[in-house]
């Protein structure tokens, strides 16, 4: 699980992988700063933590070789980023492009980056939501694994959206990786399919 600050996407997979019946267990959160709540959780969770500060290496591509180096000793069969605010180079994907999943708070390939709700709001949206995609080369541009609507309300500001995005979003994301934990997947083109 890759996180870069609160981590309450990654608390919805904690308090689902402390029951006995998920299919999944988080086996290490990687972060990219020290000193955030993400980590924090997953220490109060006893699950090992690693940071890889991209300002610790002499460039990005020798950052995305350290991850990508990190993530083979611990070898998950999926890694989901959830608040990771970076994108991964070609080594990374090139290894383990196939089996990333990542949750946006809109419905894409509409309000792609970091400012998704606001951009919703701007645009004068009547509904929005929460995707949660296969990670490819772009920002929040790969296939759909599953989506869900959010209702934008008349008053709504970008504090409020988003916060009922993220209930929707928190739950989609642990629905989403128990059932690829349980059943697998296929991808055909930008077609995801959960059997």
């Amino acid at each position: 699980m890759f996180v870069s600050g609160s981590g309450t996407l990654l608390q919805a997979l904690l308090d689902a992988a402390a029951t006995d019946d998920y299919p999944a267990d988080i086996v290490a959160v990687v972060a990219d700063r020290v000193g955030i709540e993400g980590l924090a959780r997953a220490e109060r969770a006893g699950v090992p933590t690693h940071v890889l500060k991209l300002r610790d290496f002499p460039d990005r591509p020798t950052w995305d070789r350290a991850v990508a180096d990190l993530v083979g000793t611990l070898k998950p069969d999926l890694l989901v980023t959830a608040g990771f605010m970076k994108l991964f180079g070609e080594e990374f994907m090139g290894r383990f492009g196939d089996r990333i999943i990542n949750s946006h708070p809109a419905l894409s390939p509409a309000f792609p980056g970091a400012h998704a709700v606001r951009d919703a709001l701007a645009y004068g949206v009547r509904v929005t939501g929460c995707t949660v995609f296969l990670v490819d080369n772009g920002v929040d541009t790969g296939p759909v694994v599953a989506q869900e609507a959010v209702p934008v309300e008349p008053g709504d500001d970008e504090a409020t959206l988003h916060e009922r995005i993220k209930k929707v979003e928190r739950r989609l994301l642990v629905d989403v990786v128990a059932r690829l934990a349980r059943e697998g997947w296929t991808l055909d083109g930008r077609k995801v399919s959960i059997p």
